[in-house]
């Protein structure tokens, strides 16, 4: 016998069906908000995954077009790998839930989200992102939940939560927003040039709702929720975190990663490392396999130590800009960031060439600007075959893409498709932003008539011992990223 539990939200009905379906699954939720259905489910894997050090969690986002009524294109007829907007949805619901499972936790992880019917007036994202919540929480998988998410549109200077399809397409905004019951955990925007106070006032009304689902939430896992199982832990022998600390000093540490040369401070890790390894090989052979994971801490304790002591919160990075970099592309531009570094590249074609799309949002069916980004493993310094784009690639040239949208002239105003890729040829943090600066350059060295200048920057969050103690960083570089919140 399942259970099934109901809420209004954004003036629709939120639905959760509990072990109606999908119970051989540590979790499962069949949610339906309006008519639209998502299954949700979560998976775990009995033991860790060997020879790792971070958590291998997989979302996935399935969109099955028989939802809307269609046969998937092509030859073969049936669904294929995931589209571009499903990779999208995919990235913003593990953004929020990542950071709520234990960090030590090595077994392997699966949320996936089939949308099974779509109703235009309620967006199927909303109960995928709900439902992978209320599915880990009631599963025994180890989590720190529930968090909800609230997508908030605006329209006339009024705000609209969980907007339908209809409204998205005439909002000025389009705001997503992740809450525990505490705190916001997620935000990801796009606007129509929206002043500040709006902006702020809208993730505090999705927060305060978010608050509400929480609530709703609670209730369901109090009813449904299995207890939690034990895992194995992967905590670095405090011995050995004493002996290691000593030895290499934080002095040492200090002066080993205070450097805006990303070389130089890898090989000042690497250093670092291979004494310890010498240090360990005789007497404490079984702390050799938590060296990795003991210099990440003792890295992350220094640079975050660093920052709140002596970081200038408005620093900048060295910036430098050149146009019309390649003679025979309609346009081009290079910007460089400190050690980031962005080359892209501007071509411009008839609307014929709009990229044609197949979900299913019925009223998206092409778009006529595309912005594509391009990470190559030698501008790190790497070495790996290359595969085409992944996930990480194909969500920062949506960003960028999005960032730019709102200034693009009108097709009666310029009616050709535009097509834009950014090359990354250095990265030490801020790729991403870096891009949007970029094509802004390459953009108005084709010709395009944009109607205003965009720029990108990264902006980081580290924090102290205590709410009040933090400091809001611009212009992280990739070890800010890295260790800060």
């Amino acid at each position: 016998m399942y259970k099934s539990y109901s809420m209004e939200l954004a003036g629709r009905t939120l639905t959760v069906d509990i072990n109606r379906v999908a119970k051989q699954a540590n979790g499962a939720a069949l949610m339906h908000y309006g008519d639209t259905t998502v299954l949700s489910t979560a998976t775990a894997s009995k033991e860790p995954r060997e020879g790792i050090d971070f958590f291998p969690l997989s979302v996935e986002y399935e969109e099955k077009m028989y939802a809307v009524g269609k046969i998937p294109g092509g030859f073969n007829k049936r669904e294929g790998k995931a589209s571009e907007h499903a990779i999208l949805t995919s990235r913003v619901i593990d953004r929020p839930m990542r950071p709520l499972f234990p960090k030590d936790y090595r077994n392997d992880v699966t949320l996936v989200n089939m949308v099974m019917s779509v109703d235009p007036q309620c967006n199927p994202e909303i109960p995928a992102m709900l439902g992978s919540s209320i599915a880990t929480c009631i599963s025994d998988i180890p989590f720190d939940g529930p968090c909800a998410t609230t997508q908030v549109g605006l329209i006339d200077g009024e705000f609209v939560f969980n907007p339908t399809s209809a409204q998205r397409q005439v909002s000025d905004m389009a705001l997503t927003v992740a809450s525990t019951r505490e705190k916001v955990i997620m935000i990801e925007a796009g606007a129509n040039e929206v002043d500040e106070a709006t902006m702020i006032q809208a993730i505090y009304g999705a927060h305060e709702l978010n608050g509400q689902i929480i609530e709703f939430f609670d209730k369901i896992v109090a009813e449904c929720g299995k207890e939690k199982h034990e895992y194995e832990h992967f905590d670095i022998p405090e011995d050995m975190w004493n002996d290691m600390v000593n030895f290499i000093t934080p002095e040492a540490m200090e002066e080993a990663v205070f450097t805006d040369v990303k070389q130089v401070r890898e090989e000042n890790i690497r250093g670092i490392k291979d004494r310890l390894e010498e240090r360990y090989a005789e007497e404490h052979e079984d702390w050799i396999s938590f060296i990795d994971e003991a210099v990440y801490k003792f890295q992350k304790v220094t640079v975050r130590k660093m920052i709140l002591k002596d970081r200038e919160v408005k620093q900048i990075r060295p910036l430098h800009a050149e146009v019309d970099v390649l003679p025979t592309v309609h346009g081009s531009g290079l910007f460089s960031r400190g050690q980031t570094q962005v080359l892209n590249v501007t071509t411009l074609a008839p609307l014929s060439e709009k990229q044609k799309l197949d979900g299913l949002d019925i009223t998206k069916t092409s778009k006529r600007y595309m912005h594509h980004y391009n990470f190559p493993s030698w501008s790190v310094g790497e070495t790996r075959p290359s595969r085409g784009p992944g996930r990480r690639e194909i969500g920062h040239g949506a960003l960028a893409e999005r960032a730019l949208v709102p200034v693009l002239p009108s097709e009666e105003e310029f009616p050709y498709a535009i097509r834009t890729v950014s090359e990354i040829l250095e990265s030490n943090g801020s790729t991403s932003q870096g891009s949007i600066c970029a094509s802004t350059l390459s953009l108005m060295a084709a010709g395009v008539p944009i109607k205003a200048p965009v720029a990108g920057i990264s902006v980081g969050l580290v924090t102290g011992d205590t709410d009040d103690d933090y400091l809001i960083l611009t212009d992280i570089q990739g070890l800010e990223d890295f260790f800060g919140d």
